[in-house]
């Protein structure tokens, strides 16, 4: 695919409108410098220069779909604490619709910290709470969803495996979304085994694959595309999930893409440098949907997904891929 053809796709793409339902957490980056080691302990001091926060988990994948369209909202459970508002109020200034998102006084928003020093990641720290929202919540949130359906033209399930995510839920909003013709797309977790039966597509990293599909994990293969237990795999699962597609991530090798009546495909990577890996799943799944959206074939919107990934490895922190960072990933591959 080339420059001019991207542009085409992305033309379409400011007037869609997408939903994600998920878990939501709130990304925090402490960055400091290394000048000794602990007394205490055999550990490094980091001396704080700074901190961020970023909207993280199903948030991130908001935020980069923002980057591409005006229309985002997300759906997730936040707690009635300092963290829940931060979030809350960041989503708020990307203009990102957080109307849906359930504010629940008994729940800890989740916030995970990661100390980084030169660059590198010394140590991260999680705060968490794995809790399903309650019945009560579940027919909120399904009923909210519905409510939404007429309006928007596809909806990314992201599960991090922090229970918000269940068969239930899924079920209920898959049915009727599906019916309606809109896209459907998921981003599974290996802790949080779900059927995702008849979505549009899913997307799991290798990892998350092999479990999935019940296959004993074995050493990725060069090149990627005669990678036997791979094929296998990406075959297992577009059977069992009976989904249109399935993109298999594949972090240094790239992704490789499997559908239903056609050989797999593989897409190299385009990452140049790799500096921080946090967030890249959550690139591939918004603009692999975005771009089925805005109708690039399956092979095209996963072209888009693994340089929009490739753009934010390059990056340290939660990150997004912006349009201006997109064509230029093209250009610079010579896809002119």
């Amino acid at each position: 695919m080339n420059v001019q053809r991207l542009r085409e796709i992305l033309a379409r793409a400011n007037k869609k409108r997408l939903l994600v339902v998920g878990d939501l957490m709130l990304d925090e980056f402490v960055w400091g410098k290394v000048g000794r080691i602990s007394p205490e302990a055999p550990v490094p001091v980091v001396e704080v220069t700074g901190d961020s926060l970023y909207p993280g988990g199903a948030a991130n994948v908001a935020r980069n779909l923002r980057e591409f369209i005006d229309d985002v909202a997300v759906i997730g459970l936040i707690g009635s604490d300092r963290e829940g508002r931060q979030l809350r109020g960041l989503l708020a200034d990307q203009k990102i619709d957080t109307a849906d998102v359930i504010e629940d006084a008994g729940f800890r928003t989740i916030v995970k910290t990661r100390i980084i020093a030169r660059n590198q990641q010394i140590v991260r720290v999680d705060r968490e709470q794995v809790r399903s929202p309650s019945p009560e919540q579940v027919s909120s949130i399904a009923e909210n969803v519905r409510r939404r359906l007429a309006q928007i033209d596809a909806i990314i399930f992201e599960d991090y495996g922090k229970g918000f995510l269940s068969a239930e839920l899924i079920g209920k909003i898959c049915t009727e979304a599906i019916a309606a013709g809109k896209i459907v797309s998921g981003d599974p977790n290996p802790r949080h085994p779900i059927d995702w039966k008849n979505m549009t597509a899913v997307t799991p990293n290798r990892t998350e694959a092999f479990l999935a599909a019940g296959i004993p994990w074995s050493d990725p293969i060069e090149p990627a595309d005669k990678d036997e237990a791979l094929l296998r795999t990406g075959q297992t699962l577009l059977d069992r999930w009976d989904t249109k597609l399935v993109l298999i991530t594949l972090g240094e090798q790239g992704m490789m893409l499997f559908q239903k009546r056609n050989q797999p495909h593989y897409i190299p990577t385009k990452a140049r440098q790799v500096f921080d890996v946090s967030g890249a799943g959550d690139t591939a799944i918004a603009l692999f949907t975005l771009g089925l959206c805005c109708e690039a074939t399956p092979g095209e919107a996963a072209e888009i997904a693994n340089h929009g990934s490739a753009v934010v490895v390059g990056k340290l922190g939660t990150a997004t891929v912006t349009h201006e960072e997109l064509l230029a990933s093209f250009q610079n591959d010579g896809l002119v």
